[in-house]
């Protein structure tokens, strides 16, 4: 299911996502960023590391998959693409 709306708020740092059940999700940007989904981030995880974050880490473009959205932050990392089920059951 994707959802009917994405707004990437710069002030508030934050991801809102609304669903065509009437969920609402608002995820933070510096939390997004610490679960990327991208090979690179989940091997980390997978050894117990959390990717080191900068709370300040903004995202700066959000680019559509079809299945999910790429996420482009500031720090350069680019390389996950959140699949929308992956964002709609986000406990993060």
């Amino acid at each position: 299911m994707s959802p009917l709306a994405v707004v990437n708020s710069q002030s508030t740092r934050t991801l809102r996502l609304s669903w065509p059940d009437g969920r609402e999700s608002v995820l933070g940007h510096a939390q997004l960023r610490r679960q990327c989904p991208c090979s690179q981030c989940r091997a980390f995880r997978l050894r117990g590391v959390t990717p080191l974050v900068d709370d300040r880490v903004r995202l700066v473009e959000v680019n559509g998959q079809g299945y999910g959205v790429q996420l482009v932050f500031s720090d350069g990392h680019q390389r996950g693409i959140y699949p929308w089920d992956y964002l709609l059951g986000a406990d993060f």
